[in-house]
């Protein structure tokens, strides 16, 4: 065991990524601290010290420079937030940030002792990526890719700076940098694939309906509703599937909002927007929408799917695709960068190409025809997940990667 350390989380929404990895680092004798907006007070054994930005963003400031300046105001919160907890006896060896907020920008500077350690989901850029993906949503050419790069000035600073990082999964790895990459490993913050498991007996009910393992339930997961995760494709799907599997249920879960993109600029929810587009070319009585869920009751919604869908632009990936195969679900998915990271078509999962409704509809339709003939690929997307993304051995190799410096 290396010896003990003091080690630093700095994350807005604290504990965020590090839900786990900061439980396990404090249970293995090191001694840990976080920064954090949203919440103060003692975490997973992690003391929690909030910290507040001086100001708002500068009224009248050229709109390209308006996310950098935030990101500025953060970092400076943050790194003054850690002189004075180093003032008070807690100086990092590491600290551990999530620099998507602008928050690790200015760490080095002020602890330059401590080891810069970053967990990185994604690198906007003009090509290969989110943007200009869809053609329903177009951005406009040149102002979206000078936004974006602008956007990436404060992430730029941030990777000049760390000392190492982690990205989720290998695509996402390859969004960053080539120059940068070999700072870079891959590591997944991990699935607790005793817990999320296979049920053939599970039943859920909710709101008055009765959903059970072995019926033909279609699952569609997301935070929120909306393009950046397909929604819209997949609502066009149902009149097919629907009108072509007369007993199939749809099962929808996820809130109102939106966590990527834009939002909608006339005002109406996507969710509402992309329902009243196939309003009257489907049964209401056959589609439910669930809101947001507690996890317990989510992983039932895996448990009951005949069917679980997911789809996604070129973006970082849901931690609901890997719990879906760790469920033993039947995966139709997009065939779009980061999923090929888990699917392998016709073996773990079927892909679809995103933007063609009537594939999805045919390959959903397929898995609730012929339930029996996915079973080999049930098994083996869960065998793939506890064999490569376990909770233990993930959090075992992210923290020796932690303590490593």
């Amino acid at each position: 065991m290396p010896s003990p350390k003091s080690i630093l989380f700095v994350h807005q929404n604290f504990p965020g990524q590090y839900l786990r990895l900061a439980p396990a680092l404090a249970a293995r004798g090191h001694r840990t601290m976080a920064l954090a907006i949203e919440r103060e007070g003692v975490v997973g054994g992690t003391r929690v010290v909030r910290y507040a930005p001086q100001r708002g963003t500068t009224l009248g400031a050229h709109p390209w420079s308006q996310d950098f300046e935030t990101k500025i105001l953060r970092g400076e919160a943050c790194a003054r937030a850690a002189l004075e907890l180093a003032k008070q006896g807690f100086e990092p060896d590491v600290i551990c940030a999530n620099p998507g907020w602008g928050e690790s920008l200015f760490l080095k500077d002020a602890l330059p002792r401590a080891k810069l350690h970053l967990y990185l989901e994604f690198f906007y850029r003009a090509e290969g990526g989110d943007f200009g993906f869809d053609p329903e949503f177009p951005a406009p050419r040149f102002e979206g890719a000078a936004r974006l790069r602008a956007r990436s000035a404060a992430q730029l600073l941030a990777l000049d700076a760390m000392d190492g990082a982690v990205a989720p999964t290998a695509w996402q790895r390859g969004t960053f940098p080539a120059e940068y990459r070999a700072k870079i490993e891959t590591c997944f913050d991990g699935v607790d694939v005793a817990r999320v498991v296979p049920d053939p007996a599970a039943r859920l009910e909710l709101d008055g309906r009765v959903y059970r393992a072995g019926e033909p339930v279609v699952t569609f997961v997301n935070r929120n509703l909306e393009p950046y995760r397909g929604y819209h494709v997949f609502m066009r799907a149902l009149p097919a599937l629907l009108a072509r599997h007369p007993d199939a249920r749809v099962l929808i879960v996820g809130g109102d909002g939106v966590s990527y993109g834009a939002k909608p600029a006339d005002g109406v929810s996507y969710k509402d927007r992309f329902l009243a587009e196939v309003r009257d070319a489907i049964d209401p009585a056959r589609l439910h929408f669930a809101g947001k869920l507690p996890y317990d009751v989510y992983l039932k919604v895996l448990q009951v799917s005949a069917a679980h869908v997911y789809l996604t632009y070129p973006f970082a990936l849901s931690w609901s695709l890997f719990e879906a195969m760790a469920a033993g679900c039947a995966v139709i998915a997009s065939s779009t960068g980061p999923v090929l990271d888990l699917i392998e078509h016709g073996r773990t999962g079927v892909l679809v190409d995103f933007f063609d409704p009537a594939a999805l509809a045919e390959a959903i339709g397929d898995a609730l025809a012929r339930p029996a003939s996915f079973g080999p690929m049930r098994a083996a997307a869960r065998e793939y997940i506890v064999g490569n993304f376990a909770l233990a051995d993930c959090l075992a190799r992210h923290a020796a990667l932690v303590e490593r410096y």
